[in-house]
């Protein structure tokens, strides 16, 4: 594994949404300093559960890296959004992208992160031109906003995706960031640690565990991510 500087990004969505504010400050007494807010327009996914508004109020609270991942089939208004409210990073889909390098050139002239999201069975291929312009490849590794269905599990392909897609970045001498999302828990982050990840979006499979503590969760995540960086596989 290359890298020992793995981040975890809390996903807001797993946190209480009724004390929003309160669940920013737990996060950020954990010394933790990227949230990953997902916009889902309802169409893309049945689901919305964050609005433009609340990321606003979110963004006067805190001074976290916000990295936002769109789901929408109108990704050029959620990412003007997005870049009129000030984050840190924008992820959006080459599944509804006409104008994908239209889109990646909206975010970089603002000074900020440009992410590609590819659903679990989008090819890498489609990042053949692309690659070397994103900051970060999203993995999505189960379908996007299917989260609260309990019976989604993560692809029986997840850590070959990863590891394919750290080959790729590796051969064509990039530094772009794999993130991973969707099913990230306990026990499959040793491997996509292994296999290449380095930003893991936590959330009901581990950060936000039930009947423990974010401090709790978060001490077993670090010890599952140093599992994956220096335990050998036999």
């Amino acid at each position: 594994m290359q890298k020992d500087n793995i981040t975890i990004a809390p996903s807001i969505m797993c946190a209480d949404l009724c004390n929003l504010e309160e669940s920013v400050r737990e996060i950020e007494r954990e010394g933790l300093e990227t949230l990953h807010i997902d916009i889902i327009d309802g169409s893309y996914s049945p689901s919305m559960p964050l609005g433009i508004e609340t990321v606003k109020q979110l963004r006067k609270i805190t001074d976290m890296n916000f990295d936002v991942h769109i789901m929408s089939t109108n990704n050029e208004y959620f990412i003007q959004e997005m870049l009129n409210i000030g984050v840190q990073q924008i992820s959006f889909h080459e599944e509804t992208s006409t104008h994908i390098d239209r889109f990646i050139q909206l975010i970089k002239k603002h000074d900020t992160k440009v992410g590609l999201a590819l659903n679990p069975a989008t090819p890498l291929t489609v990042l053949d031109y692309v690659l070397p312009q994103c900051d970060t490849v999203l993995l999505m590794l189960i379908n996007p906003g299917f989260a609260t269905d309990k019976n989604e599990k993560q692809v029986s392909y997840a850590v070959k995706k990863v590891e394919d897609l750290y080959r790729l970045i590796k051969e064509k001498g990039l530094e772009t960031s794999i993130e991973v999302d969707g099913r990230v828990s306990l026990e499959t982050i040793p491997s996509l640690v292994r296999a290449g990840a380095d930003t893991l979006v936590a959330g009901s499979t581990s950060l936000f565990l039930p009947n423990e503590s974010l401090a709790e969760n978060k001490r077993v995540m670090e010890a599952a991510i140093l599992e994956g960086l220096y335990k050998e596989v036999n």
